[in-house]
């Protein structure tokens, strides 16, 4: 069997996912998302693009990904791997956390995405989950009761250690081809609302525009094209959200030169119309 997967629940409150391959395999969707994901690796290893670095990731790391974070994995060494996620959003948090909701979310917090563990909390992330994957696979009377429990147990224990412990040193230090796109990311982060051009920025960050078109897709997962896109209508999103502006400015605002392109690139990232997306964020 390549693939077997399980999951419960849904995304608006709780929702969480088993899944083993035996084939290498690369996140075909270059997404964000507006609930918080965490992701656990139960074997093999994993690369991770999140927000403007890569990670390697190992068996039992955690990667905590806050809401509308840029973010895809891929093939690390090994051909097949094991990991569970889980997504939330605030109002599980609220419910499971009361009064202790802001700690809940602290290792969403991190400089560093990914946590990895002492060797004793690491032991007891694993059962968890792998309780979560037994009862979700079994489906025993009562088994929707583990979820919500197990996952503020894991949210619980991330945030203790995070309070608690000297974050790690960051994992291996980039390589110079990774520093270079983390570089170029970077730009693309805080320039996205000017107009951006491969070969421009190819000629600022001092490498031919092939060059940097393939290793942005290499070492990120994204084509150039479409991390940029990504990133305009991620800020436009949090503009239609947030502020009373008209979505004409929001589109000028977040570097589509064309009111109807805006409109086309927007719905067709979030299936909702700039006017339906903000009528429903209302």
């Amino acid at each position: 069997m390549e693939l077997e997967s399980r999951s419960y629940g849904s995304a608006r409150d709780l929702y969480v996912e088993y899944v083993k391959r035996t084939r290498p395999y690369t996140m075909t969707v270059d997404h964000f998302h507006s609930f918080y994901e965490i992701y656990y690796l139960l074997s093999g290893s994993r690369i991770y693009f999140v927000q403007d670095r890569t990670y390697r990731v190992e068996q039992g790391d955690l990667v905590f990904l806050g809401k509308n974070v840029l973010h895809k994995t891929m093939q690390g060494e090994s051909a097949s791997h094991e990991r569970f996620i889980v997504h939330f959003g605030d109002d599980f948090v609220r419910q499971r956390g009361g009064a202790h909701a802001e700690l809940l979310l602290e290792p969403f917090r991190q400089s560093s995405p990914v946590i990895r563990l002492p060797r004793e909390e690491q032991r007891a992330v694993d059962r968890l989950v792998r309780r979560m994957a037994e009862e979700i696979g079994t489906k025993p009377p009562g088994y929707e009761l583990v979820p919500p429990a197990a996952v503020a147990d894991l949210l619980l224990l991330a945030a203790r250690h995070v309070r608690e412990q000297a974050p790690l040193p960051a994992y291996e230090n980039l390589s110079p081809k990774e520093a270079k796109i983390s570089e170029v990311v970077r730009y693309i982060n805080a320039n996205y609302h000017t107009p951006l051009k491969l070969g421009e920025l190819a000629d600022r960050f001092y490498v031919s525009r092939h060059h940097l078109s393939r290793t942005f897709k290499e070492v990120t997962g994204f084509a150039f094209s479409d991390y940029l896109v990504l990133t305009r209508v991620k800020e436009a999103q949090a503009l239609l959200r947030d502020t009373d502006r008209p979505i004409a400015d929001i589109a000028s605002a977040t570097g589509f030169d064309n009111f109807s392109h805006f409109g086309k690139t927007f719905k067709k990232i979030t299936r909702q119309s700039p006017r339906e997306y903000r009528k429903g964020s209302g």
